[in-house]
């Protein structure tokens, strides 16, 4: 290694070793040699036909490649802020291609030989080993396979554990320039992503490990786990979002399959108080992209979740991330390599996070058909879960009627009668199908909650969704002879969708049900639902419940009755009517332990039953009804 002292030294040594025509390779993201970049830019327009090389540009590459058309071309593998308008603009070149597979570009394809590896290193230590710190990534396998090193040292620069060493016997010329890295830091709270946050958080059992990819959504979601116990990060990219989680104490590693208790990544793009913390941690350790996105890897974490962005979504749930119809705006990176990985992980799920519509709110980022141009980066049969501001949508083994619904249901409410139009005329949805009227709120989710029954199992109480048409079904279909009677007043023996669907798309206020669910999202069964219809003319709601056998007897019954009656309460309904067969004893003692005066009166076998909120009663009675 020739070791320069003096910064006028580093225009020297690429004044003499750049040649017309040659490829160069700059190291990436916030590790870039931005010195080294600068004194690069001043010579380019010198020569000829040069070719960079870069995994994302976030530095000192110019934004404008106008100027150096003819002398120099930039081909990046990640389209960033810096890059998008000249690789839109046909003045700089979008390579698609997974992260994983760019080492084996450099080192076995005779087409992508890397000339001069530009890149930033710590000070070697005294065993001669410098440190490539916070971009690993594609920089290491780049600067094995090069036929020139060129190093800026950089004290700025931490020195990160892993497969991050590089010795200076490797490195042909070094150039010593502290500066500030690059820094990516995205400090405000997001109301949206926290919404986001609260319906994923769910889906995120303690003990899972995570991968989050590129972008502002996937890491504001982060920041709000932090009540989630013994997290692993196994990811491309750490960020500030990792920072706050693992300070949090929410991430410790120790029910990781591989690498336990190690916080994994290929590079780190953040703060200084994130570079801090990597600096010669051992609980840190940085990797090349070919060992942390490996997808034999990866699947071996036990309950490994991707969370990731994306553009576009259609209704049968493929996925544009990288490409707004033929303007490219991002990459693929480690999507898919994540996304497949985690789908083969035991107990392992894949979520999409991002807002139902695009920053100006003219457009919907779910969409009956993608973009002209769209890329799809991860077709219909690798995602699990879709989250927007309103709602997860489960799609795994779902069929594309059950997809569109579960999308549109999820959509922001000004498209979803447009989508739904659109599914029924290419025949994804019933012809009948009806959308479910708007009022706010959207979904009630305050009235979400968990309730402990015997034997100490405990429920999921939620409103009822759209999605649950065919749950709902099943549940109807389930109940004996005897309860279908109870419920409906009459022999039933049919629950088709047309009459179902009608119970699910509901607007919340006039009408309201509620269900007891067991299972998560994606395995759902109704142990029990109650619903209320509001007459308007008496501002009095008619109730109606029904409990599935084997949940019998355990109050669930009661429970609802009681719950959705403080819903109607709380949203000024006036009280409760009920239609209650003379012989079912057990209902009608349960309203007379709501609380209130009852008034009751029979007719050929049923009672009538009403109750005023503002007339409480002095007493539960139950004996008359035993």
């Amino acid at each position: 290694m020739k070791l320069q002292q003096t910064e006028e030294k580093d225009l020297d040594i690429l004044r003499e070793i750049l040649r017309d025509g040659i490829r160069i390779y700059i190291g990436s993201g916030c590790g870039e040699p931005q010195r080294l970049v600068r004194s690069l830019c001043t010579l380019l327009p010198e020569h000829r036909d040069i070719e960079i090389v870069q995994a994302i540009s976030m530095g000192s590459l110019p934004k404008n490649w106008k100027p150096l058309e003819g002398h120099a071309r930039l081909k990046t593998f990640f389209v960033g802020r810096n890059s998008r308008d000249a690789v839109n603009e046909g003045l700089a070149d979008y390579i698609p291609i997974y992260s994983s597979s760019i080492p084996r570009l450099f080192k076995e394809d005779p087409l992508w030989k890397i000339d001069i590896a530009l890149v930033q290193v710590s000070p070697p230590d005294e065993h001669g080993f410098c440190s490539m710190g916070i971009s690993v990534g594609t920089d290491k396998s780049a600067v094995e396979s090069a036929s020139l090193v060129f190093a800026q040292i950089n004290r700025e620069m931490p020195r990160t554990l892993g497969d991050s060493f590089l010795h200076t016997s490797r490195i042909h010329y070094s150039f010593e320039y502290d500066e500030p890295l690059l820094e990516v830091v995205f400090r405000e709270r997001n109301a949206l992503a926290e919404r986001i946050a609260r319906y994923i958080s769910p889906l995120i059992e303690d003990g899972s490990t995570l991968q989050t990819g590129i972008g502002r959504m996937p890491n504001w979601v982060l920041i709000y786990l932090e009540g989630k116990k013994d997290l692993g990060i196994h990811t491309e990219v750490l960020t500030d979002a990792h920072l706050h989680l693992i300070k949090s104490g929410a991430v410790t590693g120790l029910k990781k399959t591989t690498n336990q208790g190690k916080i994994v990544a290929t590079h780190c793009m953040g703060s200084r108080e994130l570079y801090d913390f990597v600096n010669n941690n051992p609980e840190v350790e940085i990797y090349p992209t070919e060992y942390v996105h490996d997808r034999k890897l990866i699947r071996q974490h036990y309950r490994m979740v991707a969370i990731n962005s994306a553009l576009e979504i259609d209704l049968s749930g493929q996925i544009c991330a990288d490409s707004m119809g033929h303007k490219v705006y991002s990459g693929i990176g480690g999507y898919v390599n994540f996304m497949q990985a985690a789908s083969a992980s035991k107990d392992g799920k894949t979520i999409i996070v991002m807002p139902s519509t695009t920053p100006d709110g003219l457009k919907s980022r779910i969409v009956s058909h993608l973009s002209n141009g769209a890329g799809v980066i991860s077709p219909r049969s690798s995602v699990s879960y879709v989250a927007t501001e309103f709602g997860v949508a489960y799609l795994h083994g779902k069929t594309i009627r059950e997809r569109a619904m579960a999308l549109i249901n999820i959509a922001h409410p000004r498209f979803r009668e447009q989508l739904m139009t659109e599914a029924k005329s290419i025949h994804y949805v019933y012809e009948d199908q009806i959308t479910p009227p708007i009022y706010e709120p959207l979904y009630p989710g305050q009235w979400e909650t968990w309730q402990v029954f015997p034997p100490n199992v405990n429920l999921f109480i939620r409103p009822v969704k759209p999605t649950d048409e065919r749950m709902l079904q099943e549940f109807f279909y389930s109940l004996p002879f005897e309860d279908i009677y109870f419920r409906f007043l009459s022999a039933m023996k049919a629950f088709p969708h047309r009459n179902i669907q009608s119970m699910v798309n509901i607007d919340y206020e006039h009408m309201m049900s509620v269900i007891a669910v067991t299972g998560g999202i994606g395995a759902e069964k109704i142990a029990g639902i109650a619903r209320y219809i509001l007459d308007l003319k008496t501002n009095m709601a008619e109730i109606d419940v029904a409990v599935a056998s084997e949940w019998q007897h355990k109050g669930i019954g009661t429970f609802l009755v009681h719950y959705v009656a403080e819903i109607a309460k709380s949203k000024g309904v006036s009280g409760l009517v009920a239609y209650v067969l003379a012989a079912n004893r057990a209902m009608l003692a349960v309203f007379h332990c709501l609380g209130y005066a009852v008034h009751s009166k029979l007719e050929e076998g049923i009672y009538e039953v009403s109750l005023r909120f503002d007339e409480p009663a002095l007493a539960c009675r139950t004996e008359e009804y035993k």
